[in-house]
């Protein structure tokens, strides 16, 4: 769109304009709830970049890395501040500094438009402000703008808002250039309105830009529940052993919980699986520390033998059902012996 210039600020110089957009961005890992053990902090994190056009040269700390594409180019880098420069195709230099976390992922998408020879007044000026279409939830978005502006760049003021409320701006407020957390907002879109304005009081020299990213709505993961373990006709100590291993297995994935399904044997005396169920749970509470409401016990029936299975259960995930293969007609317990009165 074509701005009116003041005239009464109409200064005599010529400045090619051009915008720049880019578009920052955390890419998450989700662990897998159910590892069998905590994972080691991530020692690099990784920087992504596209460009329209491609084919741009591209620099990465200092280093030439060839052309840039339209689809991702990838770099895994140590944690710290790392420097992107990419030539764009009037010569000059696009430059960023990049803080790169272990484990994380950084994207950097950034469109190159070209304009023309102009002669204008430092006030109305353009803005561009860029970030890139869609991220998923979780990621960071960087929004950053380019303000083609004659006067003292110094006395422009950025303000920022962005909507909905619950989007929260981690860093960049007053400069040109913030990062939002999307972490909460699938489904949504984030709005980011930048005014940037040079304090002079005119309404030309307080110009506005805005950008969104869409967050696409989470698809969900199937994470179903697993038998970590089963043990039949099996004494004490070898229980004890297996469940100390499911021990450490729930302690190192908060998120989860445990189903112990007892069977008692086709001869077996008459409440044996409750007595092996109660037995496992107690271990599991007092001997490694697992708080009774993550400790499911289920009256599996009967088999042929005891039986105890354990099993490991994500949240959401649906919980194991009984698989007894002894009918409870077909069960021969043995006699009780009489309790003998004492005689008087």
């Amino acid at each position: 769109m074509k701005l009116n210039m003041a005239p009464s600020r109409q200064l005599s110089y010529a400045k090619f304009a051009f915008a720049a957009f880019l578009a920052i961005s955390f890419c998450l890992a989700y662990p897998t709830p159910t590892s069998q053990a905590k994972k080691k902090p991530a020692k690099y994190g990784t920087i992504k970049v596209q460009t329209t056009p491609a084919g741009l040269p591209i620099e990465v700390d200092g280093k030439p890395e060839g052309q840039t594409s339209s689809d991702w180019r990838a770099w895994d880098r140590d944690p710290g501040v790392h420097t992107i420069v990419i030539v764009l195709p009037n010569g000059q230099r696009w430059t960023r500094e990049i803080v790169l976390e272990g484990g994380r992922i950084k994207c950097v998408a950034l469109n190159y438009k070209p304009g023309g020879v102009t002669t204008t007044s430092p006030c109305p000026f353009p803005v561009n402000l860029s970030a890139p279409s869609s991220v998923n939830d979780g990621e960071v978005i960087t929004y950053t703008s380019d303000v083609a502006y004659s006067g003292t760049p110094s006395a422009l003021k950025y303000i920022w808002t962005v909507s909905p409320a619950n989007a929260k701006v981690l860093s960049g407020s007053g400069t040109p250039t913030i990062t939002v957390d999307s972490t909460g907002l699938a489904g949504q879109r984030i709005n980011a309105t930048l005014s940037v304005d040079d304090g002079s009081g005119e309404p030309s020299c307080r110009q506005i830009a805005q950008a969104s990213t869409f967050i696409p709505a989470l698809v969900p993961r199937e994470n179903p529940a697993r038998e970590f373990d089963v043990c039949c006709s099996c004494s004490f100590d070898d229980q004890k052993a297996r469940l100390d291993n499911l021990g450490v297995e729930l302690q190192n994935d908060q998120s989860t919980t445990s189903y112990v399904v007892a069977y008692g044997g086709r001869t077996s005396r008459v409440g044996q699986a409750d007595r092996l169920g109660a037995r496992a749970q107690d271990y599991l509470v007092s001997q490694r520390g697992i708080a009774p409401g993550r400790i499911i016990v289920l009256d599996g029936g009967f088999r042929e033998e005891d039986c105890v299975e354990l099993w490991v259960v994500p949240s959401g995930a649906t919980p194991p059902q009984p698989r007894p293969t002894v009918q409870p007609g077909d069960v021969r317990p043995p006699r009780e012996k009489p309790v003998l009165k004492p005689r008087t």
